[in-house]
């Protein structure tokens, strides 16, 4: 979390690269492979598979994974939907919807076939190489960090429910099992996880066949499926990643690249389109919030009735994130007022890394369990969380994101890049559910409109406006860092206002590269436990 004094931006040779993280451990082993001769796409594998160690509660093997990569050699962007489908003995309509335990555990985990594909297109170094770091890190043992101890104390009635997810993370830290996370904090003790690391090593020896047609598919339906999860190995058998078209728009003289539905990324395209007329860098702050707020409020209204699986759904994105749609929708920004909102609860825990390399290439990618510690359930044997991303879906089987079997839900996971004459500027993005589109807002007009240095746009005071499990109204959440006059010039404005910690882990790991004509800056965000690296 937050260091004393906030960091300062990370200077690299742009012949060399940089990589960021949420975990400094996990920052230091894409590092590595750059180091030895590694392209961006071996270093963001590594780095994915340490995190999937050290960041355990918020990623991993269980989870899923979605990617953006430039090519440097070609000049090209290039998306990769790492995203889970859901079980084919589902049935439409006939699943109940649950968050948590095995009857979550409802889609395919899709993160380690990203890995491969990626690997298998961009990839230089051998692959097993690339594992390495996380095996050696699950076997001799990682540092706890603030993160996982804090969620760990408090996800820790939901995982003692689960025999495997109590051996593997309440046993293995002894101290998180007290509910306060108070006294005798053990951050920083080392943790081991044997079974992780027996089952990266066998990835490494066997590539993804291991994982989708043979042992851990097999230990993942033998333990998962009895507890009520509806996943068999067909399921696993016939999983893909897929190749995607990036989504863009201009803004500020910038073209910035989204992933198309089944992800939310179209929300950012559509803000930024709606804001673009705006004087930002003029705007007093309290009109600044309240502007972005409004426009996140008429994407959010085009998210929720457009996206889900396109193999299920045909939506008109390209008119969504035309600057014509922007046009018409634009006149329906409230500028002194807060409108109604009338939508359901999302949430979301995941994190966000960056690489870029001095071949020109760049890696921007989250991966996701969706929910802190998924489903909360670990098949022993492996040691990982399954992941509950179906828990996202809608109840009702006509919606585009209704709940139907071989179906991707739609995916919170949106990695951002912004190219300026052809060429990467910004490679960015967050952790943090429906707050990833506006909190890359938040980075991208504080850079192109604001003129502030990627460090201080990441540690200035955010906001996060959405709706929680169980309420029945929107909040506009503030860092409390935020003016008390801002507040209260946003309450006149009518927003209910949920007020945060100065530093709210809640507003996201927002991570950021930026791209010069002789060096690389790289930014990491401290609300985490993270650090960006150069080489």
């Amino acid at each position: 979390m937050v260091s004393d004094p906030i960091p300062k931006p990370v200077t690299a040779n742009r012949a060399a690269g940089m990589v960021v993280s949420p975990h400094t451990v996990a920052s230091k082993a894409g590092q590595s492979i750059l180091q030895q001769g590694g392209n961006a796409v071996d270093a963001a594998i590594a780095l994915c598979a340490a995190l999937s160690v050290t960041y355990p509660h918020m990623n991993g093997l269980g989870g899923d994974g979605l990617w953006l990569i430039y090519d440097g050699a070609a000049g090209s962007v290039h998306g990769l939907n790492g995203s889970g489908r859901s079980a084919a003995a589902l049935g439409h309509g006939s699943h109940q919807i649950v968050q948590r335990g095995a009857a979550a555990a409802i889609t395919v985990p899709g993160a380690v076939d990203a890995w491969w594909q990626a690997h298998q297109r961009f990839g230089q170094l051998p692959w097993a190489l690339l594992l390495e770091p996380a095996i050696a890190l699950a076997a001799n043992g990682s540092p706890l960090s603030s993160s996982q101890f804090r969620w760990t104390c408090k996800d820790r009635d939901l995982l003692a429910q689960d025999p495997g997810a109590a051996a593997t993370f309440l046993a293995t830290q002894s101290a998180a099992n007290r509910a306060d996370g108070k006294a005798g904090s053990p951050v920083g003790t080392v943790i081991k996880n044997p079974a992780l690391a027996r089952v990266l090593t066998m990835l490494a020896a066997d590539g993804t066949d291991a994982f989708y047609r043979g042992a851990i598919a097999q230990a993942i339906v033998d333990y998962a499926a009895p507890l009520g999860s509806p996943l068999g190995l067909e399921d696993f058998a016939q999983h893909q990643s897929e190749w995607v078209e990036p989504i863009t728009t201009t803004y500020r003289g910038h073209t910035v690249y989204e992933l198309p539905p089944n992800t939310q990324g179209l929300s950012v395209l559509q803000m930024l389109n709606l804001i673009e007329p705006y004087d930002i860098a003029n705007l007093e702050p309290a009109d600044y919030y309240h502007l972005m707020v409004e426009a996140t409020k008429l994407a959010f209204c085009d998210r929720d009735r457009w996206v889900g699986d396109p193999a299920f759904t045909n939506s008109p994105v390209q008119e969504l994130i035309a600057k014509p749609y922007a046009d018409q929708l634009r006149p329906r920004l409230n500028l002194q007022q807060a409108t109604a909102d009338h939508r359901s609860a999302m949430g979301g825990d995941t994190i966000y890394a960056a690489v870029v390399d001095g071949q020109g290439n760049a890696v921007s990618l989250l991966q996701s369990l969706y929910f802190d510690y998924g489903a909360c359930v670990v098949p022993p044997s492996l040691g990982f969380a399954l992941n509950n991303r179906g828990a996202i879906f809608s109840p009702d089987p006509h919606h585009a994101n209704g709940i139907a079997p071989n179906k991707r839900p739609l995916q919170t996971l949106i990695p951002a890049m912004a190219l300026r004459q052809g060429q990467p500027h910004l490679v960015f993005g967050t952790m943090g559910g429906e707050g990833q589109p506006q909190t890359q807002v938040a980075l991208l007009t504080r850079v192109l409109d604001l003129g502030l240095d990627i460090q201080t746009a990441i540690n200035l005071p955010r906001w996060r406006w959405g709706r929680t499990w169980g309420e029945s109204t929107a909040r506009l959440a503030l860092e409390g860092r935020i003016q008390p006059a801002v507040r209260n010039a946003l309450r006149q404005r009518g927003h209910q206002l949920q007020i945060e910690a100065d530093w709210c882990e809640a507003m996201g790991h927002a991570h950021m590269i930026q791209v010069l004509d002789d060096y690389l800056l790289g930014a990491c965000d401290p609300r985490s436990d993270g650090v960006a690296v150069g080489v």
